[in-house]
């Protein structure tokens, strides 16, 4: 673990911030070596825990500084990962503005040296997870193993499902299936390129936020340090999340306390795999956000401060 930048100025987050090279080992014996990216902010001097924020594709560390303002401000710590493949952290193809993994099992190679690194920081526990759309995968999956150190889970319009239109939904699976052995597996899906989505289209009719103020955030964090942002996915990354989404679905619900949003108006993942998620989840609630769209913690104030109050009133009852 060696201390490395946090850009500070663009992140807005609370005083003390810090940020770590991180070096997770490689879940195929023969696998090129790969380094990430930690951003971790203190919480207040008697911190009731540390709040582990698992992003997005396509996000990184410095997205999530007014998110870690807002935990300490209700006593958490937080932390927050650029995964491999985005951020700062190693991009695998020789087009970095690719949004690609080889396999969902190497983000748990990621967790893993995360938790190792909460640990050897002696960030204060008990621990929670806050998982954000592909995040969200990630995070459940973790919530799945044996072992797992958290508490209690929060999500954000978690990936359990892609919305895909109707006729690619009906045959996924296969095509899914189809693309690890394809020549297309490097190329981007049809209308998407290199250039990121905040930059790429206008606020107006935008699929992430209805609130202008955090739009100009994320416009600005780009433009600043375009080397954190990351273009569309490889056909091989929709492939791969397609069958990390139905291998989850499958899986038994995890026995811990856990909050789920959902934006009344999500158009990025599949809701009905969401709720069908979250009906079986025996100490779940889901909650939806009216008008809210995918990201619920780049919306107006006030969306934000109820995710955050019901998040956190979650983690405070866990402890």
């Amino acid at each position: 673990m060696i201390e490395t930048e946090l850009f500070e100025a663009i992140a807005r987050g609370p005083a003390g911030g810090r940020a770590f090279w991180l070096d997770p080992e490689s879940p195929s014996v023969a696998g090129p070596s790969v380094r990430i990216r930690l951003g971790v902010w203190p919480g207040p001097e008697d911190a009731k825990g540390t709040v582990f924020l698992l992003p997005g594709r396509t996000e990184y560390v410095e997205k999530y500084g007014p998110a870690a303002a807002d935990f300490a401000r209700r006593g958490y710590a937080m932390l927050a990962v650029d995964w491999r493949g985005q951020g700062l952290a190693t991009r695998p193809l020789a087009d970095p503005m690719k949004g690609h993994v080889g396999r969902y099992a190497e983000f748990q190679s990621d967790l893993d040296a995360v938790i190792a690194a909460a640990g050897a920081l002696g960030l204060p526990r008990p621990w929670f997870v806050l998982g954000h759309s592909m995040g969200g995968a990630i995070g459940l999956r973790r919530l799945t193993m044996a072992g797992h150190p958290f508490a209690a889970a929060a999500f954000s319009a978690p990936m359990w499902g892609i919305s895909l239109p109707a006729p690619v939904s009906w045959v996924a699976g296969p095509l899914a299936q189809a693309l690890h052995d394809s020549k297309l597996a490097e190329c981007y899906p049809p209308g998407l390129d290199a250039r990121t989505y905040v930059l790429r289209d206008p606020f107006e009719d935008n699929k992430l936020t209805t609130d202008a103020g955090m739009w100009a955030f994320m416009v600005e964090q780009a433009g600043a340090e375009p080397a954190l942002t990351l273009g569309g996915p490889t056909l091989h990354w929709v492939a791969e999340s397609i069958l990390e989404c139905a291998e989850l679905a499958a899986l038994p619900a995890p026995d811990l306390p856990c909050y789920c949003a959902l934006g009344g108006a999500e158009r990025i993942v599949h809701v009905p795999a969401v709720i069908a998620q979250m009906a079986r989840w025996p100490k779940g609630r889901l909650e939806s956000h009216a008008g809210a769209q995918h990201e619920l913690m780049m919306e107006g104030p006030a969306t934000r401060a109820r995710f955050y109050d019901a998040c956190a009133a979650t983690f405070d009852a866990a402890r």
